[in-house]
């Protein structure tokens, strides 16, 4: 159980009938979604829509796009999504250059293989930690691992277990073995309990000033209950 009262599969099922079914605003296929994620500074889904949906309409997104493409038509197609665009010019011309030379055109197809491996591929790409590689081989159906939102890892944590731990690693950890427990090791479930997390956090249970008297499960989480 997650809670005393109320198992994590139950809080998924409040959060869904709170926010509706969600789907995922980035490509699921591991490049473009390094695309994508480089495409906005600071990172956010507004920021990365804005500068990928910039991007591929002004330059394209291919590999060979990018490696032909000037450095100033990359950052002028790049503004929409953010600050920074020459930082992330180089982000892209560096990633188009890896999948092209290390990774044979076909970055899902080298993700193929051993789960270590695989991590340890995704991890040589800038800003791409461990809960960055365990969204991106979910969310690609490669493999269906507990992945946690990295900016809502305090939500189940939270609702679970009551205040976070204020140390990032323990408490990724902590909520993503209460994902393991308890929700079933296949794609669309642990997906969707990404999905519903993410827009928990983003909405209601923000990191500072959660809204907890609008949340759905307010009743049994066990951090307002120790506020």
């Amino acid at each position: 159980m997650g809670t005393k009262g109320i198992s994590l599969s139950e809080i998924l099922d409040r959060l869904e009938a709170f926010h509706g079914s969600q789907e995922p605003c980035w490509p699921t296929d591991p490049y473009l979604f390094l695309v994508w994620w480089y495409c906005g500074y600071p990172a956010s889904d507004k920021a990365c829509i804005q500068g990928y949906d910039s991007l591929k309409k002004n330059v394209g997104v291919d590999p060979e796009q990018l490696l032909k493409a000037p450095i100033k038509k990359i950052a002028s197609a790049l503004k929409p999504g953010g600050m920074l665009p020459e930082l992330r010019v180089l982000r892209l011309k560096e990633l188009a250059s890896e999948v092209t030379h290390a990774f044979g055109g076909d970055l899902r197809a080298a993700l193929a293989g051993p789960l270590r491996e695989t991590r340890k591929k995704l991890k040589q790409f800038p800003s791409i930690a461990d809960p960055g590689a365990d969204r991106i081989l979910l969310f690609a159906s490669l493999a269906p691992l507990a992945a946690v939102p990295s900016n809502c890892v305090h939500v189940p944590v939270r609702i679970c277990h009551g205040q976070e731990s204020g140390n990032y690693s323990r408490d990724y950890r902590k909520a993503q073995q209460q994902i393991e427990a308890e929700v079933p090791a296949k794609f669309d479930a642990r997906m969707r309990a990404y999905l519903l997390l993410k827009r928990h956090g983003q909405e209601l249970c923000k990191r500072t000033n959660p809204k907890c008297p609008d949340c759905p499960v307010r009743r049994e989480c066990e951090y307002l209950k120790r506020k």
